[in-house]
């Protein structure tokens, strides 16, 4: 067989198209990967909406992808055909920068990012280079790996970065496709674990998760609770609006910070007096390489911890995006192959 499907966006805002292409050569140093999942991630609205810097069309979306090697380019070692893989947001870096000369990869100057910068996981195969590649326990299904690689690592990784000790009070701001699995990251590390959403309704799924306390947002003051605490060493805001993180900081106790990862284009309100005396910080958190997807798949096998997911074929495409877009997946959507 020479010909594959794929989705791919055809222009910016354009409708996605099914398609049929020829299948991929993998070049020097990658790997060609049959899909068997992809995670639909609502950073796929940056290539569905034109809106990446140096984005070309046509372009297969997708960069939560589990599959199966089937090919290696030139020069590639310490892979074989028929390892189980993903790749993530981290598609690879050009290890020339300054970033990469420190060996933070994931702030490559050059960075690619996979769906974005090359063709992704909509598709039944696609080409990647060696750096991007994780391995994938054998524990977790195609269709349970794909949301970590995204979801997953960016928050296991930001919280065991960000200085909170077992026994800290650690708040998870949101409930949703990313919150949903930092609150059951932050149970297990340890963390005295706190969600925040909004609704009543959303208190037994937090204890469900691992959740030692509900904060209810619309009938609750966030901060004031939080306060009563201690104040928390940490809050994860996995939330995309700027304002209920602004609503958040003064829940933070000494030295607290507030670590984002919910992406959004508005600004989030502080003031000087709200930092200067207790120290507080606000800081982003950048998902992760290949080694800490290995991770926090890893982990995540040890500690029982799986993404509560919705699934659709691959032809369903367009359907499995608005439905992740609308907010009312539960929670991660996750096209199988």
């Amino acid at each position: 067989m020479s010909r594959m499907k794929a989705v791919q966006v055809p222009a910016a805002n354009a409708p996605f198209e099914l398609v049929e292409r020829d299948i991929p050569t993998p070049g020097p140093g990658q790997v060609r990967i049959r899909v068997e999942a992809c995670g639909v991630c609502h950073s796929d609205s940056f290539t569905k909406e034109g809106t990446f810097p140096g984005l070309s069309f046509p372009r297969v979306p997708g960069h939560e992808v589990i599959g199966i090697i089937d090919a290696l380019g030139p020069l590639v070692q310490g892979w074989t055909p028929g390892s189980r893989v993903g790749v993530g947001w981290h598609g690879g870096h050009c290890g020339q920068c300054a970033s990469c000369r420190r060996g933070d990869f994931i702030t490559c100057a050059n960075g690619q990012v996979s769906g974005i910068s090359y063709d992704g996981g909509y598709a039944e195969y696609m080409v990647a280079p060696l750096e991007a590649l994780a391995a994938v326990p054998a524990e977790l299904s195609a269709a349970e790996a794909a949301p970590l690689m995204c979801a997953g690592i960016t928050t296991y990784n930001a919280l065991r970065h960000s200085g909170a000790q077992p026994g800290d009070v650690v708040a998870v701001l949101g409930i949703g496709g990313l919150g949903h699995l930092g609150v059951q990251y932050a149970a297990r590390m340890g963390f005295h674990t706190v969600a925040i959403a909004r609704g009543a309704d959303k208190g037994p799924l937090a204890q469900q998760l691992g959740a030692h306390q509900y904060i209810d947002s619309t009938t609750q003051d966030m901060a004031a609770e939080l306060m009563r605490l201690g104040g928390a060493r940490v809050i994860l805001a996995t939330v995309t609006d700027s304002k209920t993180m602004s609503m958040a900081i003064n829940g933070l106790g000494v030295g607290g910070r507030l670590v984002v990862v919910g992406a959004s284009i508005e600004p989030i309100e502080v003031s000087p007096l709200q930092l200067i005396p207790t120290r507080r910080s606000i800081e982003g958190w950048p998902s992760g390489t290949a080694p800490d997807a290995e991770d926090t798949m890893n982990f995540s096998v040890l500690t029982r911890i799986r993404a509560r997911i919705e699934t659709y074929p691959l032809a369903r495409a367009a359907e499995a995006y608005e439905r992740m877009m609308s907010g009312k997946a539960r929670f991660r959507v996750v096209l199988t192959l």
